[in-house]
């Protein structure tokens, strides 16, 4: 498809990404953004709003594409432990090679963008929790709903920490991972979940 017939703002995410991959959020001007898109200034602000909006679109977008990879990585697996080893040694490894990930985490103005894997995180941690938990809802059913929205939601927090602050090799990540995940199911289906107080129940 040429970008004649693509979407606009696809266009321009593509565009604002190669740009902060180049330069840096700093350096990047929404007009950059326009002329690398072929259209005008307004266009730009029309679809974002901001700079930041853009920024946080650009994140969302490759978040999106790599849970695309992670629901094909789960249903290549028909147990839950060896198939979150497999969805979290997929991401530790395809963001070591992230270039938009580097320049976000470790690139020259990492700072001004940090945020959005960081204290400004809340729509990549919301779609990637959710989109986690209902995936495998599909696929293993006999799970408790409340038990996976929380531990996706722990989990992903957990392996997003191991992409910002690696504390071992992706192989003993995993399986550290993998391990909360089913022994929190385990714990939570034999407790029969957190009554209504917080307290477990016997």
């Amino acid at each position: 498809m040429s970008s004649a017939e693509r979407p606009v703002r696809e266009c321009l995410l593509d565009a604002a990404a190669a740009l902060l991959v180049e330069r840096g959020y700093r350096a990047v001007r929404m007009q950059d953004v326009a002329a690398a898109a072929g259209v005008s200034r307004q266009t730009v602000y029309n679809e974002f709003g901001d700079k930041w909006g853009l920024a946080q679109a650009v994140v969302v977008r490759d978040n999106d594409r790599y849970l695309d990879g992670i629901d094909q990585v789960l249903s290549e697996h028909e147990d839950l432990y060896s198939a979150v080893v497999a969805a979290v040694l997929f991401t530790l490894e395809m963001s070591a090679d992230d270039q938009l990930k580097k320049a976000v985490l470790t690139g020259a103005d990492g700072d001004d963008m940090l945020p959005l894997l960081t204290t400004r995180a809340e729509p990549v941690l919301f779609t990637a929790s959710s989109r986690l938990a209902e995936h495998a809802l599909r696929q293993w059913p006999d799970v408790g709903r409340d038990a996976l929205v929380e531990i996706a939601d722990a989990a992903v927090r957990l392996t997003m920490s191991h992409i910002m602050l690696p504390s071992g090799p992706p192989e003993q990540v995993a399986h550290f991972v993998a391990r909360m995940v089913t022994s929190y199911i385990g714990a939570y289906g034999k407790s029969g979940g957190p009554a209504a107080d917080g307290a477990v129940r016997s």
